[in-house]
Order: C-alpha cells, then structure tokens, then sequence
C-alpha cells in the first residue's frame, strides 16, 4: 500500500501569532525559479528557524494563485483554480492582485517573523510584498468586534474531510484551495449599537459565546448565511481567522482565512453575505465591515510544492 499524500500545515494547531503575506511576481522577470527553489527548500527552512525554539510550533503554508501557477508551473492546473471572484451586491467584496500566499503560525511572533524576512530574502529579486498582515489571538479567542471566532471550525479528520483535496482531482490529491481577505471594521459603530443587536447580527451570545436556537435566529445572521448545505450535508470549511490593527492609522479588522476542498464553498458563503440569501437579505455584519482585499490560492500538496 502507497504512503498516504502528505498535505501542506493547513489544519495545523491554532496559534496566538500569524503573519499573512500575499506577495506578486514583478512583471517582466522572466527567471522565477527562485519560487520554485523556496518552495523546495521551505520545509528545511522552517525547520532551521524552529529548531531554537520547536516548542513554539512554527509552520508554513505556501499557495499559488491562478496566474502564478500558469507562470511557474502551467498544465496541469489544480481543476477549481481561478482569480477570486469580485461579488458586488448589497456590499462589495472586491477581487486583489495576489500570486502567492505565505500563512506563517506560531505561538509567539518572533517566529513568524524571521520565517517572513527569510522568506523575501530568497524572493525578493523577483517578487514583492502586496499586502502584509500581523495577526494575533485577542484574549479567550476573540475577535476585535467582542465575538469568539471559529466556534464552529472542523477538527482531526472532519477537518481534513473539509479541507483537503481528494480523488475528485487525483493529480491534485492532498491540496487545499485558500481565500484570504482583510476586513477592515468600523468599532465607533459597531460599539454604538445594543449588545442585543450585535448578537442578532452574529447569530449567538456575545459573553458566553452560546448559538442562538435556530427558529431564534435571523435570516440574515452571520452564521445563518455561511451554513451552507448539500444533499442535507452541511459543508465545513477550515478558518484561521485572526484580528489585527494599527492604532496609529485608526485600522482595526479581521483578517479571513478559509481552507477548503473546493473554493466553491467558500465562494458561496461569501455570495450568500454580500449578495444575500434570497437577494437583499444580506450579512448585516457588513454594514460594519468592510472587506479591502479578496485572493483565491492552491495550496499544493508537499511533495509537489518540493518537486518530487
């Protein structure tokens, strides 16, 4: 019996720090190799970086976004690999330029950081930093609007099941499809309104962190919208969502980060948020939130992303 495919960190152990960055090949570099070299080398590299601390679980995901792929690697393309698509609707979720993803996760962000700084010395003759974001765990796992986020994320093999490409694409068996976007949020308001509300808005208690009871819940509650269903199955996704801010700049947000089998059920979600389930019923969690940046990515699986 073959060795089962070993996956990327998607599913890795949530940690209290994370640096995303999403980065782009300079056009007109005709000499990329240098991706294809760290995607080799990441393993080794990590390890070398943890290796003074290992206790502080240090791990990398590495993705690939469409145009990225068809430059570095061409046919054959992961079956469900596209741009991110822009949904305009009650709000706008806007599609940003993005060819590779890095997840950096540890447990302190020293870490992360020199993984991230090692990361842009091997490519940054040919590539740059678009977005850069520092994320860490607030308090007993909350984010910057009082909530706890991820109550609902899949674990051990539920999470696998969700997250990690199967036989429906057997040349790309052991992947994972990622979508990563900023979402920028308005506290002053959010602040303004009545607890009662806010906890309508999310669909459960904001202190205790209990689900409201589905015939209490409104039709436009967060986490009645992103409950997606088929054939009576409901369809997990992976987050790792993190909230990060800049005080000085008056920035305060959550940074969305959603692993999943197929991108399509994220895109639903997101379709069902900004556009609404039936049209119009949108996430009224967005009229305090507002999402700045939107990136989809194939995240190969190790031994691919090594070249074996």
């Amino acid at each position: 019996m073959s060795a089962p495919i070993k996956a990327q960190p998607v599913t890795a152990q949530l940690t209290h720090s994370a640096i995303f960055l999403v980065v782009v090949l300079k056009p007109g570099v005709d000499d990329v190799s240098a991706v294809r070299d760290l995607g080799a080398d990441l393993a080794g590299l990590v390890r070398a970086i943890s290796f003074r601390h290992p206790d502080r679980r240090l791990s990398c995901v590495m993705g690939f976004g469409s145009g990225a792929w068809d430059r570095l690697y061409g046919a054959p393309r992961p079956a469900e690999l596209h741009p991110f698509k822009e949904i305009k609707g009650a709000h706008h979720a806007p599609a940003t330029p993005g060819d590779l993803l890095f997840h950096i996760r540890a447990t302190h962000m020293d870490l992360c950081f020199e993984l991230a700084a090692q990361v842009m010395e091997r490519i940054g003759d040919v590539a740059t930093v678009q977005d850069e974001v520092h994320g860490f765990k607030y308090f007993d796992e909350r984010d910057l609007l009082g909530f706890v986020d991820g109550t609902e994320n899949p674990v051990d093999s539920d999470a696998i099941k969700a997250a990690i490409v199967g036989a429906e694409d057997p040349a790309f068996t052991g992947g994972s499809y990622v979508i990563v976007q900023k979402y920028l949020h308005n506290l002053k308001a959010w602040n303004a309104i009545p607890v009662e509300t806010q906890e309508r808005i999310i669909g459960r208690k904001k202190l205790s962190d209990v689900e409201f009871a589905d015939d209490a819940k409104a039709s436009y509650a967060h986490n009645v919208l992103t409950n997606i269903e088929e054939n009576g199955e409901e369809l997990k996704i992976v987050r790792d969502n993190m909230p990060f801010g800049d005080i000085g700049k008056g920035e305060f947000g959550t940074y969305f980060i959603g692993y999943a089998c197929s991108p399509a059920r994220i895109e639903r979600m997101l379709t069902n948020m900004f556009v609404g389930l039936p049209e119009g019923n949108y996430d009224r969690l967005l009229d305090f939130s507002t999402a700045v940046t939107g990136t989809l990515f194939f995240v190969p699986p190790v031994a691919m992303l090594e070249g074996d």
